[in-house]
């Protein structure tokens, strides 16, 4: 699964902070892969496309204001 996972971006937005606290997603064509930027060679989540959107919506939901 790794080398399928080639493409990482990392967000235009990274965090009020000092912009290291995010994360970098991949798009493969069946799966999409999220990994901490500051780690990039550890381990990493990967999700089929129809759950990746609910995941995103369950962390903007949990996310404090």
């Amino acid at each position: 699964m790794r080398a399928l996972m080639e493409n990482w971006r990392k967000p235009s937005y990274s965090g009020p902070d000092d912009g290291n606290n995010c994360v970098e997603v991949a798009i493969a064509s069946s799966r999409v892969g999220v990994r901490d930027s500051k780690t990039p060679a550890r381990a990493f989540l990967t999700f089929p496309p129809e759950a990746f959107t609910p995941f995103l919506e369950g962390l903007k939901a949990d996310a404090p204001r």
